[in-house]
């Protein structure tokens, strides 16, 4: 697998391609604002991460040092493209390979916390539910 883009704002990667047009509906979803939060991110339709798993996309990332230019991004895969499914949301950084699930209308609010630092992946991750979807505080 290629290593993963660079992008100017957060990466949401398509590993999924058996719904073009949920792809686009969930784009256009997460890239609206909700709230005070606006998502600041590039999302990425590339076969090549077609049902890549989140070990296999840590690696494409270069987690190991590698290259390694962001600390997470989010995943669209199969689950994300079902009806009231919830993207992944993937640790590049502190602990590769962490993850936890968040509902699209959060999403914004996960990205910006993130990319300014107020808040870290463990955060988000320990306020998510039983089910580990983060579906905001």
């Amino acid at each position: 697998m290629k290593r993963l883009p660079r992008t100017e704002h957060a990466l949401v990667l398509r590993t999924d391609f058996s719904d073009d047009a949920a792809w686009g509906a969930l784009c256009a979803n997460i890239q609206t604002p909700h709230g005070l939060f606006l998502a600041s991110v590039s999302c990425v339709s590339d076969r090549d991460y077609d049902a890549a798993s989140p070990d296999a996309i840590v690696a494409a990332a270069g987690a190991d040092g590698e290259d390694n230019f962001r600390s997470y991004l989010f995943i669209v895969d199969r689950v994300a493209l079902t009806p009231g499914g919830a993207v992944l949301v993937l640790d590049l950084f502190d602990e590769p390979g962490l993850t936890f699930r968040v509902v699209p209308a959060q999403l914004g609010s996960v990205e910006n916390n993130l990319s300014l630092g107020n808040m870290d992946f463990r955060d988000f991750r320990d306020a998510a539910g039983p089910d580990e979807i983060f579906r905001g505080f």
